[in-house]
This record gives C-alpha cells, structure tokens and sequence, in this order.
C-alpha cells in the first residue's frame, strides 16, 4: 500500500471514527429543491455538459441533525459527456447559522486522496469550523468519484486486506521481496475486477470538474473552497482549469505538483523524519518515554531495534490471526505522528507492544486503515492508490529500482526510509496507465490563493508550500511554525484568524506571513 502518499487531515481520522452515514447516495424527492442561478451556470461550452449544469439537487435529511444529503449526477467519462454514462457524487451540506449575510457555499476537501469530505464535514468540518465562517457559509462537501458513497473503489475484502497489511514491506531476501510483488499485484488485480469501470476516470482533474458541476449547482458564481492536505492539489488543479471561477480558496498543507511520484515519496520521508525528531525531543522529556534519552538519533535506533523484533517475531495483539509485524508497527508510528496530540498515545502503545502486548499499536495503525471493529475496511486505501496511480506514472519500474533508491530514502529517514521505499512500489503494477504527469500550476488570472505551511509538518513537508505558493500566479504563503499535519482549526489564533479575515473579508494575509 502507498502509504507514502496518503495524504490527509487530522480530522480525516476524526471523521472516521465518527458520524459514518448510511443511505446519503439513495435517490428521494422530498425536501426543498436547490435552483442555480443562470450566473452560476455559466459559459459551459460543451453542449453535452449542459444537463449536468443544469441539474437540480433534490436535499434530504440523512441522518444527523443539522445536515442534509443529495445526489449529483457527472459525467462518468469528460471527453464523452454524451454517452449516457454516469457516476453518482454524494454530496452534503450543513446551512449558514447566522447571523449575517448569506456568503454563499464553503467547500471543504480533508485530503487523501481517499478520504470522505461527507465524513469530515459531519464530524468535523460542519460544527467544528471556526463559529464566524460558520455562520455566513453553508458548509459543504463531497465524496470524490471513486470515494466512499460516490461510486466507490473496491479491491478486497476484509480478511485479504488483512493478509494484505502483514506482507512485510521491507523484504530482507529474495522470497521476501517475491511475496511482496505478488502482494502488490493482488491488490492492483482485485481492484480492476472489483472496480474496472470507475478506475479509468478517478484522476484528480475529474474530481476538480465535478468541483465546477457542484459549485454550478450550488448557485454559486465563484468557488470558495478549503483544502487541506491532498485536497490542495484538488484546490490547484481547479484554479489551473478554472481560474476565473476563483473565489476565495485556502489551501492548507500544500503539495507541490511538480513533484515526481518519487520524489514526492522521498520528501514525505523525510518529512516524517522531521516529525519523528520532534515527537523523540518531546518523548524525552516524558516520565513515561519508552525509547529512553540521548538524542533523537539514538531514539531512533531504539525505534529500529523494535521494528527489527517485530519483523523477527511478530509481538501479540490479542487476536491471533493479526499479530504485530515490523510494517504494522511502523503504521501505527506513522499514524500517529500525523498529529502532536497522539504523541502520549503513541508513548503507551510503544511501551506495551516492547512490552509484550501490541494491541494499542495495532489499534494505531487500523486508525490509519480505517479499518472497523468487525473486520471492514473503510474503502480509502482503494481509492487512495486509485487516484495516486492515474494522477502520476509510478515511482518505480521494479524492485531492483527501489534498490537504487533506498539510500537516498535512508538518508531522507533513518528510521523509515526502507518502509516508505517499497511502499511507493504499488503503482508499478497498476492496470491503468497514468493520464497525469508532475507539472507547475499557475492559476493564470485567479483572485489571490492563500497557501498554508506548516514548519514541521510531516505528512506534507513546508517546502511543498513554499513551492506552491511560487508557482501560483496570485500565490499569497501564510507559515505556521509548529508541528502536526495542517494549520487551520487546530489552535493557532494567528492562523484562524487570518484565514477567518480572507474567507470572511476577501482580504488575504500579506504574503510570508508567519505566525
């Protein structure tokens, strides 16, 4: 699994965790009917698309209060918007609060890609936005084509993707590095029979024109839209293929799209390196540290020296058939160093597993799964691979190409360098070639673009937003000095408020603000 590439929000997981709805993409005729105006619809210059422009949402209650769904209907295939071929995009919203005047929709994409914007919203998003952006948006999302309610892609069942996540991942000999290809291969196979029909057209340039059907629909002129993490590529390739449909957009957590896939892997590794010093730093100073003193490198080799156990004799979990191998106890760290709050869940669980007991690490990396209690899997990691695959060719042709690369990724991160490596292996064999390729996006002609930094972010490294923010023409970078995975709505007053202002006001912070 690539894991090296799914990017997402905190509050991804949160929704994960949370309010998961049934029945949000059935069809329904109740409730009030939402009527774009002819501005919003505008200039749609393929005949063809006109239907999907000027359809009508038809809302209905779906299940938490407060909320409402529907259905939108897209083209499944662009450069044949006439073949009677569609796919269903889930869509939900939660209405402007008040008080004040109505601004219009708030779109919100929590990254991945993969991950449900219907579920962030609900659980997150949708009531725990800043009150004032809150009260004069509605606050909406989607599940990308290919996501969760919107025709999602499906690869395995429950008990193969749990063999799936045992395959050791950081082969040691030949039979090793067999099994693991074969892995990839399984997984990429079950995905074309499971979902042949959608995994064609799931790129992330899809995902940006069903963003232009939703704001039509929605009524709305322009498009104001909050993306974090993955969803600020979705923000940028929107900008990039309608720029004078630019309304206000944050992107928090910003990916650099000139970036190869490999180069997008070896960053993100040497992000988590990054992370992983912050958390040992912090860790020592703790009672409780499980990897001791003396430095984060030392604390390294401490977290290797576990792994390396791990891989030798997985550690029970008290399930028998899934006990704790090296590459889900790295998910588990991987999972939590997303964000600094699980840092003392991370302690625990380290403590116990080299004690002995590694449920609570287990339960850290099913976290990053998104796999529930009875043995589902949430459908991010289909979609994740999914839409990787097709937005950019592989990172790697073969195994013996990882081998080359290993040492620049060891030296990216000593500690988790080789599992990152032979993650970005998965696309090698994907049955859909890549329409996509690393280019600079530009936005020619948009309004300003805040993009947001995060100093020691380790899922999307600070330089990805310095990179951004560049190659935006109307490009405006806001920092944020500090740790964790995105800035917005995770307690630092500089940062809210200067989004609050921009989302509010129009007026964007000063660019190379820090805060």
């Amino acid at each position: 699994m690539d894991t090296s590439r799914l990017l997402r929000t905190t509050g991804t997981v949160i929704a994960a965790a949370g309010l998961l709805l049934s029945g949000c993409t059935s069809g329904g005729s109740g409730g009030p009917r939402a009527a774009a105006s002819s501005d919003a619809r505008m200039s749609v210059d393929e005949p063809a698309l006109r239907p999907y422009y000027e359809q009508e949402l038809s809302w209905r209650e779906c299940g938490v209060p407060g909320f409402e769904c529907a259905t939108m209907k897209a083209p499944l295939d662009y450069a044949k918007p006439g073949s009677g071929q569609d796919v269903d995009i889930a869509v939900a919203r939660r209405k402007a609060t008040g008080p004040g005047k109505r601004l219009g929709s708030l779109v919100v994409n929590p990254g991945g890609p993969g991950g449900s914007g219907i579920g962030y919203l609900q659980a997150y998003a949708g009531i725990g936005y800043p009150a004032p952006v809150r009260a004069r948006y509605d606050m909406v999302s989607f599940d990308p084509r290919g996501v969760d309610r919107s025709s999602p892609v499906e690869c395995m069942t429950g008990p193969a993707m749990d063999k799936y996540t045992q395959v050791d991942q950081t082969p040691d000999d030949a039979a090793e590095r067999a099994r693991l290809v074969a892995a990839f291969k399984e997984f990429a196979a079950g995905c074309e029979e499971r979902s042949g029909r959608i995994l064609p057209h799931v790129s992330t340039v899809d995902a940006a024109r069903d963003m232009d059907l939703l704001r039509a629909v929605l009524g709305d002129e322009k498009l104001t839209y909050v993306g974090a993490s993955y969803g600020t590529f979705l923000g940028a390739t929107y900008a990039e293929l309608f720029p004078d449909r630019v309304g206000r957009l944050v992107l928090d957590g910003a990916m650099d799209p000139t970036r190869s896939a490999l180069d997008l892997s070896r960053d993100q590794t040497a992000g988590f390196e990054t992370a992983f010093v912050s958390f040992a730093k912090d860790c020592a100073k703790q009672p409780d540290c499980p990897l001791g003193k003396g430095g984060a490198e030392a604390m390294g080799e401490r977290l290797k020296e576990f792994f390396r156990k791990a891989d030798a004799q997985a550690v029970p979990t008290g399930e028998p058939a899934r006990p704790l191998g090296e590459y889900l106890a790295t998910t588990g760290v991987i999972d939590a160093l997303y964000d600094e709050s699980a840092w003392p869940q991370l302690r625990e669980a380290l403590t116990a597993a080299m004690d002995g007991d590694g449920a609570a690490m287990l339960a850290l990396a099913d976290s990053y799964y998104q796999r529930e209690p009875d043995g589902r899997y949430a459908n991010l990691m289909y979609a994740n691979a999914a839409v990787n695959c097709l937005d950019q060719p592989p990172a790697f042709r073969g195994p013996e190409a990882v081998d080359a690369a290993l040492p620049s990724f060891e030296k990216a991160s000593p500690v988790f360098g080789a599992y990152m490596a032979w993650a970005s292996l998965n696309c090698t064999y994907w049955p859909v070639k890549a329409t996509g390729t690393a280019k600079p996006l530009t936005g020619k002609g948009a309004p300003p673009i805040v993009v947001v930094g995060t100093t020691r972010d380790p899922a999307t490294p600070y330089k990805w937003a310095e990179a951004l923010a560049g190659q935006l023409e109307s490009g405006t970078l806001l920092t944020y000095d500090g740790d964790g995975h995105t800035a917005y709505g995770r307690g630092s007053d500089c940062i809210d408020t200067s989004i609050n202002t921009y989302l509010l006001e129009g007026k964007p912070p000063t660019d190379g603000k820090k805060c």
